[in-house]
């Protein structure tokens, strides 16, 4: 994608070498720097680097949040945004879900971080857009990949670590190690206090946590009926609060939220918790499709993620609707399976996003690690494996369908096939 940038000896910039030629500027970044002949062989006017073209795009005039973290990137971003929205700030959120701002959508889901010519396309026009905040999803891929190179961040925070992409970074030692590089630096940090894993460089350190001391504290909670809770920080202002989401894990998410706001606003704590229940949620994450019968979507695909999902409705009797993504890291499969025997009433495994894996030898990697098996159907098609699940379900027994959220597509070989767990559900509740 070529970018016009006015008033440069140059028309436009690219980091493709093949949109390059006389008018348009090479943008030099870690991903593409293999390409640089091939921008030379196209006439590029110049090659520039990235971190040297970041103030064209007003990096410095707009505070940018970066949130990484294996489960909770998505819910904490969207909470912070939302209740900067609700103080009357000017904001942006990249992330997962696509593209936000002044709770506008500009663009639809891409990656959890975009590349890093699109993330600061994403910044020019949030501040061409007046907004004061840029708040984005930072991944463990990007990390790696420097997709953030030349950005300055006001504030960096941890949600949690636990295993996830091990295809990719081979092991769990790699996988923490990048996380935490992220927070090496002086940068303004706020650092989940309950994560044993996490590293970090003390200096311009905020924590939050329920369980061990923190900055910011969770002094007492109730999850009935949603949630609710009393945050304190430091040994200054004990403030209230109360939310729609449920499950403990959101505890931390809100936690996050609000302790990033109060360090971002300089509002006092008491302004920022009255917002708080403004937020909804995310959509996909703990979204009860049907109350009667009840019905859940969530999009956790980590065993932790399943966990926490599970955890936070373990007072009732759950059948549960999940498979593993393909082309991924097969070791989390067995630990999937065992999370759900260990929370689950009934089991129901099925297809995911296979990618170019057999659908089958995905299965039987969830079932390895499931020993009694006599509560367990497994289908394939996923329609009927949700289907069987709903048919099953008596009472006060919730279904689970966990693994896709809002993800509106099933990904069999290179192919995108519609398909939306909760159009899926409708459907199937429409005809009983």
């Amino acid at each position: 994608m070529k970018i016009e940038l006015p008033n440069q000896a140059f028309k436009y910039v690219t980091e493709n070498s093949q949109e390059c030629d006389e008018q348009t500027a090479f943008v030099l970044t870690n991903q593409n720097e293999k390409y640089l002949q091939n921008a030379k062989d196209h006439n590029a006017h110049s090659i520039i680097k990235i971190d040297e073209i970041a103030e064209l795009f007003g990096i410095d005039q707009i505070k940018i949040v970066g949130i990484t973290g294996t489960n909770g990137k998505t819910t904490t971003a969207s909470a912070i945004y939302s209740f900067l929205l609700d103080l009357g700030y000017k904001a942006a959120f990249q992330g997962t879900r696509g593209f936000f701002m002044n709770d506008e959508v500009v663009e639809g889901k891409s990656l959890t971080t975009p590349s890093v010519l699109n993330t600061y396309i994403h910044i020019y026009q949030a501040v061409a857009a007046g907004c004061e905040f840029f708040i984005m999803e930072v991944s463990s891929h990007a990390i790696v990949q420097k997709r953030i190179e030349g950005l300055k961040f006001e504030l960096k925070i941890l949600t949690n670590i636990t295993q996830d992409h091990l295809d990719y970074h081979k092991t769990i030692e790699e996988y923490i190690a990048v996380k935490n590089s992220f927070f090496q630096d002086e940068t303004k940090k706020l650092i989940n206090k309950d994560e044993t894993k996490a590293s970090f460089n003390v200096k311009n350190t905020y924590t939050y946590g329920i369980e061990n001391p923190a900055t910011y504290k969770l002094m007492a909670y109730s999850l009935n009926n949603a949630s609710s809770g009393i945050i304190q920080h430091m040994q200054d202002e004990v403030v209230p609060f109360t939310s729609s989401l449920h499950g403990f894990f959101n505890l931390y998410n809100l936690m996050a939220a609000i302790s990033a706001t109060h360090l971002l606003s300089g509002k006092k704590l008491e302004e920022i918790a009255e917002v708080v229940d403004n937020f909804a949620g995310v959509s996909g994450r703990m979204e009860q499709v049907s109350e009667e019968p009840n019905v859940i979507v969530d999009f956790a695909h980590t065993p932790d993620g399943m966990a926490q999902v599970l955890n936070a409705l373990k007072e009732k009797d759950l059948l549960v609707v999940f498979g593993a993504g393909g082309d991924r890291d097969k070791s989390k499969r067995p630990l999937m399976g065992r999370v759900a025997s260990n929370l689950a009433k009934k089991i129901y495994i099925t297809s995911d996003n296979p990618r170019t894996e057999d659908p089958d030898e995905i299965i039987k990697d969830i079932l390895t690690g499931i020993e009694d098996k006599s509560n367990v159907k497994v289908e394939v098609n996923r329609k009927k494996a949700i289907e069987s699940a709903l048919n099953d379900q008596t009472g006060d027994e919730v279904v689970v369908v966990l693994g896709k959220g809002d993800e509106a597509y099933q990904i069999i070989y290179d192919q995108k096939l519609p398909f939306d767990d909760r159009e899926v559900i409708r459907e199937i509740l429409k005809r009983t």
